[in-house]
């Protein structure tokens, strides 16, 4: 004992103060009777004796997953000793909220710095993959930030994605560019009866090549905006290419789409494609292109937005869900024996249809900008400038009589909609 009292290397607890009378007092360690009554302390611990950390990173357990306390990061040192340290109570609160994020009532309001990170960490605790629970969840973020959290959709050869989180994709908003290309949808999908919906009237690019499109779907998605004025009226850029069932009726559909600039209407059953080119330039203002439009081009459209990666997550857990057939190998080698053809390589045939399809063969079509009337005219525009003169009186007595025509022939397209079209407007 007086050894250790009189070593240095004793744990010291420095001085001690005492109040007394509103003054406060140093006590003394160095007396005699205060010495002799000290112990030999117990050895400095950080945590408890019988406190363990347990790593529990691939566990694969849910209920000690759940149930585990993940308030430390850990490091390793250049030494290669194991490091840890506590968690900020930002990131704490922040993991406790997204594992409970199904729970939130609204979200209206909250900053969107914050609401990104939220989003991030639900992402990655795989929370919108959930059934029931994501959804709940996706719909909070949605109602609050709209665009911010998709703007732009691509589901271009996802079928499985879209009947099995239908749900999900209908609760997105604000969503300007959405690509359903090669989905077969027909034409009594739910998803192409949600487009016509006043919730997707931010939409100015909709492809929908390659989906069993007929005139009855075209004229069930132009409806509402053929009576009512609402639904795609917004829309600059339409592809319905490699829809067969389409024919010239089906094009006639188009004309209340008075902002659509850019057409592709390639490998549908046109008969007369001269009448069509011609009303398609007299009704909106579409000229045909000689030449592939870039704006058709897949690479244009892309998923972008907080929920990018949600869709990635949707993807794989159905590829997922569809792996238990580990006897597909020996189907696919017993039709190769047999001479049959799978099911995908007679899927893989169809964009070798549209390679070979020749730049005269693709119905693209486009509006001209106006040309520029500041430079100067030469012979030939300045001749026909006086014609136009001399035949203005002509020109505006011709628009009473077309806009006479045009309000009669507008009334007999209304009277004459289809009972399916009523029913659809009616479920507005």
């Amino acid at each position: 004992m007086s050894y250790y009292l009189n070593s240095e290397n004793h744990l010291d607890s420095g001085p001690i103060y005492v109040r007394e009378n509103g003054q406060l007092h140093m006590v003394n360690l160095a007396l005699d009777d205060v010495r002799s009554s000290l112990q030999k302390p117990r050895p400095f611990r950080l945590f408890p004796k019988g406190f363990s950390v347990e790593l529990c990173m691939n566990r694969e357990d849910d209920t000690a997953q759940k149930e585990k306390t993940d308030h430390f990061i850990f490091t390793y040192t250049r030494e290669g000793n194991l490091r840890y340290s506590a968690k900020s109570l930002f990131s704490l609160v922040l993991g406790f909220i997204s594992d409970n994020v199904d729970h939130i009532d609204s979200l209206i309001g909250f900053p969107e710095q914050i609401a990104e990170k939220l989003f991030s960490a639900a992402e990655a605790r795989q929370k919108f993959t959930e059934p029931g629970a994501g959804l709940r969840a996706l719909q909070k973020f949605t109602e609050a930030y709209g665009s911010l959290v998709l703007c732009s959709l691509c589901l271009r050869n996802r079928y499985l994605v879209i009947s099995e989180k239908l749900e999900e994709i209908k609760s997105f908003r604000e969503l300007t560019c959405l690509d359903l290309s090669c989905c077969k949808l027909g034409d009594e999908h739910e998803l192409l009866e949600h487009l016509t919906n006043e919730a997707l009237s931010s939409v100015t690019q909709l492809r929908l090549k390659d989906n069993c499109l007929s005139d009855a779907g075209v004229r069930k998605m132009t409806a509402p905006v053929r009576v009512m004025k609402r639904g795609l009226e917004n829309l600059s850029l339409l592809d319905l290419s490699c829809n067969p069932q389409i024919t010239d009726a089906g094009i006639g559909y188009l004309f209340s789409f008075r902002k659509l600039n850019c057409l592709d209407i390639s490998g549908t059953g046109l008969k007369d494609i001269k009448a069509v080119k011609h009303k398609l330039q007299t009704h909106i203002g579409l000229v045909h292109s000689k030449v592939p439009l870039k704006e058709f081009d897949h690479s244009n459209c892309k998923t972008e937005g907080w929920a990018d990666q949600i869709v990635l997550q949707w993807e794989r857990v159905t590829l997922e869900a569809m792996k238990p057939q580990e006897t597909l190998e020996s189907r696919t080698a017993a039709h190769h024996f047999y001479g049959k053809r799978t099911r995908t390589e007679a899927l893989g045939k169809y964009p070798l249809t549209e390679a070979h399809m020749t730049s005269s063969e693709k119905l693209q079509f486009y509006k001209e900008k106006a040309a520029d009337c500041h430079g100067p005219l030469s012979k030939h525009e300045a001749l026909s400038s006086q014609e136009s003169k001399k035949g203005k009186k002509r020109a505006f007595e011709e628009p009473e009589k077309e806009q006479s025509s045009s309000s009669q022939s507008s009334k007999q397209k209304y009277v004459c909609l289809a009972v399916e079209d009523w029913d659809l407007l009616n479920s507005y």
